[in-house]
């Protein structure tokens, strides 16, 4: 019989919900405890900068168990996103389980002995401590904001400059008529850019390091990148993890092709997007850097940049004066606003000191079995740490594979050993096979999606029928078949 369980979630975000959703459906008394005032994660309105839109097509940005409404465009914007979340959570009852305006401040192992684990918890000015059974940690990849401090920064904001993180970028009313300067390379950069220029700003400049590879939402004009970056016959040009000899070899054989179909896909790319005319042609192969950190081009970047709208500088900055930033070229730039595009601190804050070192090395990689849970922190679990290219049917996989794994349901249920010697493997194969997998500390599968899913639906002891060799090898993850191979696994109910 399987002892139903006090659980706490922590997190209302896209993670979040899938893992609430998993456990109550399982007959676990779950608490949803998030920080912010409302459900959604990146997706708050309050966190959300204007035009922002998801980068996976509708069909891969959803739960196995609902899909994005018929009239949402293929890649929706951000309210839409948030209006999916927030009917997902009315509809499997979960918003009475939130606890929001919640920080979890600490948590460590229960004192009386028993499976768990006790969370100092704050809500306003009311501080308390509570016992949980399990806990599943879902505050994602994107929970704390970077911060950047340079000298000269009160003097900038002193003559009525702003200096913001990405994040908080949600009125573009703030740069008409002002120079506006964007530090960094991700999708929210160019996408803040863009959307000044739009706004009426008097200029836009964008910092950043390197030129990247950037995929435009269709490639070529016409070829839909989904049927490039989601397919198996994409991800089975890289070797993978725990590949036998004869899958090396082949690789190696295969190897002259696969290497023309990359450079084929990087001179379309340089013509389509312009970046020999923008300056921005990568140095890095385009395959040596394919990971969750490929961004899509936001439409118009190029363009604007081809055209001036858009000032391209590549550098960093490296100090503030008086309406201006100085970049570490030594290029003086123009500036009333500054927005930080610069990411987020991965991290469990909320851990011990002595906990975050059997989770995370020294080099930043996390310890994770399927990216999901650590044998040396029992009754604990990760969802939404397997980011990929199509988050949230990630994070749905993950919290079916978790809820199993917590009540010991697990077709395969690994054993300490198990898991030790497969993170280990994990290990070396980002630190010295790929390093691009490296990324995010090591917590993202993409170009390895199928892989990734077949191995916890193995896990679960869930049934995936096959298609036809062609289905099979290009067509995009089904969110709707993974569904109904997740329903074909053995049921179960606490009580």
């Amino acid at each position: 019989m399987i002892t139903r369980k006090n659980v706490c979630v922590i997190g209302a975000g896209v993670s979040g919900l899938a893992a609430a959703k998993a456990f109550t459906a399982r007959g676990h008394n779950v608490a949803i405890v998030e920080r912010s005032a409302d459900l959604g994660g990146v997706w708050e309105p309050a966190r959300s900068y204007p035009d922002v839109q998801t980068q996976s097509p509708k069909e891969l940005y959803r739960y196995t168990d609902r899909a994005m409404p018929d009239s949402y465009p293929e890649w929706p914007k951000g309210p839409q996103v948030y209006a999916y979340l927030a009917d997902y959570a009315r509809s499997h009852d979960l918003t009475r389980l939130m606890r929001l305006n919640t920080t979890v401040l600490s948590m460590q192992r229960r004192a009386d002995g028993k499976p768990g684990w006790t969370l100092d918890l704050k809500t306003g000015d009311h501080a308390g401590r509570e016992d949980f059974d399990f806990v599943a940690v879902c505050t994602g990849q994107f929970n704390e904001p970077q911060t950047l401090s340079l000298p000269g920064e009160d003097q900038f904001t002193a003559a009525g400059g702003v200096v913001l993180h990405s994040s908080k970028y949600n009125d573009p009313g703030m740069v008409k008529d002002r120079n506006v300067v964007v530090l960094g390379g991700s999708k929210s950069a160019t996408d803040i850019a863009v959307n000044a220029v739009r706004s009426g700003a008097r200029s836009v400049t964008i910092v950043f390091r390197e030129p990247v590879w950037r995929i435009p939402y269709f490639i070529g004009g016409l070829i839909n990148f989904k049927r490039i970056l989601y397919i198996r016959a994409q991800e089975q040009m890289f070797a993978s993890w725990g590949i036998g000899p004869l899958a090396r070899l082949a690789h190696r054989l295969a190897k002259p092709l696969v290497w023309a179909n990359w450079r084929g896909l990087e001179s379309l790319l340089k013509a389509q997007l312009k970046l020999a005319t923008c300056n921005m042609v990568p140095k890095e192969r385009i395959e040596d850097g394919v990971n969750c950190s490929v961004p899509i081009a936001t439409p118009d970047f190029f363009p604007m940049v081809a055209d001036g709208r858009i000032k391209a500088v590549i550098g960093t900055f490296d100090h503030y004066e008086p309406n201006t930033i100085v970049a570490s070229s030594g290029e003086r730039i123009q500036a009333d606003v500054a927005v930080l595009a610069i990411g987020y601190k991965l991290g469990v804050p909320f851990l011990s000191e002595a906990d975050r070192a059997k989770l995370i090395d020294p080099d930043g990689q996390y310890r994770l079995y399927r990216l999901i849970a650590n044998p040396d922190l029992p009754d604990m679990g990760f969802v939404g740490f397997n980011s990929s290219f199509c988050t949230v049917l990630c994070a749905d996989m993950a919290a079916h594979w978790l809820v199993r794994y917590a009540d010991k349901q697990l077709a395969h249920q690994p054993s300490e050993r198990d898991m030790r010697d497969n993170i280990e493997m994990m290990l070396h194969f980002k630190r010295v096979e790929r390093p691009a997998a490296a990324v995010y500390g090591g917590l993202c599968v993409a170009p390895y999606h199928f892989k990734h899913f077949d191995e916890l639906l193995a896990d679960i002891g869930a049934t995936r029928r096959k298609r036809h060799l062609l289905a099979e090898m290009f067509t995009p993850p089904d969110a709707d078949a993974y569904g109904r191979f997740l329903a074909s696994a053995p049921t179960y109910q606490a009580s």
